[in-house]
């Protein structure tokens, strides 16, 4: 299958254990950083009446068209990722109605007949949003006390837990004996976190304490899922953030953590595959979570919309604020009538693992603030098991604290565990 167009690696300013390293890491940003391309050169065909059209629109694609089409519904024992149907032209998300079509510029022009049965929309980028970096690791453990999660009775034991993003590090020690599956969706890349921010999130959301015992995990009992869908420099194809979103929920994950996104213009619309693929992962029990990015520069009056997938009306959009409770000088605002903020959670200066050899590592952004809200909904699991997804969303709604800024920034308030 024709691989996304990405734009070039960006490496992380990773915290390097001596200044050689760090000096490596920097030359690295500097020669690759380049503006994130919107699109990846391939192209998601959105079937008007669902999974009921995959059939004749297969039929369509390989009789007059000749193009190669494979099926989720194919893989059956084992996952399904992009590495495994090379030979492809078209991949159709059976769950979904919805295909990923890999081709030539001529080829796409083809398939947009008036009468078709289908839309078709440009495959996003999906990348991280842009993190703040704090000059020092702090210990502290202020966002795991403004939840109450040191408070909880619960853990989220039982409970299955999936966070996408760009893997984990299996190794780090503060996961000794953790019950853990990873999976990378990624060509050609394993799941290992060789980026850092998935082990940083999964530490926030399923994490426990560090080595002095300062807390910094919400639900130390959770299963954890880890779903590598963007590579090792922080950028992925919007396909593997539906094969991610596809496998937590077949995999029967209560919750689904997503500290990514694509950037959204005023005005513009939720993505229908990110939503179809949301709603897809309700039906199964998943409840959904992603940052609502951080393209906001508040303190210079410039505002962005809530970031896509989180705009979408199926996904609870999470923002952040600080220690202060105020919400954060880059933390998106509900702008577009689609694209609410749901809650907003600690994500200014969050102390958190980090791979080895660090260890840990202090961020701030939305992405910080998501898998708090992921980590309490695990608790929220817990507690009740039997709840469906809609069931516990609106438990975390209506047991949220009172924020003083407006909900447009932060929804419902500040999400407090059970």
């Amino acid at each position: 299958m024709k691989p996304p167009f990405l734009g070039k690696r960006v490496f992380w300013d990773h915290p390097a254990s001596d200044s050689s390293s760090s000096e490596m890491y920097r030359e690295a940003a500097a020669s690759d950083l380049e503006v994130t391309p919107f699109y990846t050169g391939r192209h998601l065909l959105i079937l008007r009446n669902g999974k009921r059209e995959v059939v004749k629109t297969t039929r369509l694609l390989e009789t007059k068209w000749g193009l190669t089409v494979a099926n989720t519904a194919d893989f059956i024992t084992e996952t399904m990722c992009e590495s495994r149907i090379k030979d492809a032209d078209v991949l159709f998300y059976n769950e979904l109605g919805i295909a990923l079509v890999a081709v030539d510029d001529d080829s796409m022009e083809l398939l947009h007949p008036v009468d078709a049965d289908y839309t078709v929309e440009p495959e996003k980028v999906v990348y991280i949003p842009d993190d703040v970096t704090v000059d020092t690791v702090v210990e502290s453990s202020w966002g795991i006390k403004a939840v109450r999660a040191h408070e909880s009775v619960y853990t989220g034991e039982g409970v299955k837990l999936a966070v996408l993003d760009t893997g984990f590090d299996v190794r780090h020690p503060d996961f000794k004996g953790r019950n853990l599956t990873t999976f990378s969706f990624v060509p050609d890349e394993t799941a290992e976190d060789l980026h850092g921010h998935g082990t940083h999130c999964i530490g926030i959301a399923c994490g426990s304490s560090d080595q002095q015992g300062v807390r910094y995990g919400v639900a130390p009992g959770v299963q954890i899922y880890a779903g590598k869908v963007l590579n090792n420099g922080g950028r992925g194809a919007q396909a593997w953030i539906l094969d991610g979103m596809t496998w937590a929920a077949n995999n029967g994950c209560r919750v689904l953590s997503m500290s990514l996104g694509s950037k959204v213009l005023p005005g513009q619309s939720y993505d229908i595959a990110y939503e179809r693929a949301a709603r897809f992962a309700l039906s199964k029990g998943t409840l959904v979570v992603a940052a609502a990015g951080n393209d906001s520069r508040r303190s210079e009056n410039r505002f962005s919309p809530v970031s896509s997938p989180a705009d979408c009306p199926s996904i609870l959009a999470v923002g952040a604020v600080d220690s202060a409770l105020q919400v954060a000088d880059f933390s998106n605002r509900a702008i577009n009538q689609e694209g609410l903020v749901d809650l907003a959670a600690p994500g200014v200066a969050i102390y958190s693992s980090w791979p080895m050899p660090a260890r840990y590592r202090t961020l701030s952004g939305t992405s910080m603030a998501t898998p708090h809200v992921a980590g309490i909904t695990a608790l929220l699991c817990e507690k009740f098991p039997d709840a469906t997804p809609a069931m516990i969303g609106q438990e975390l709604i209506r047991t949220a604290g009172s924020l003083t800024s407006p909900a447009q920034d932060v929804g419902a308030g500040l999400p407090l565990a059970p």
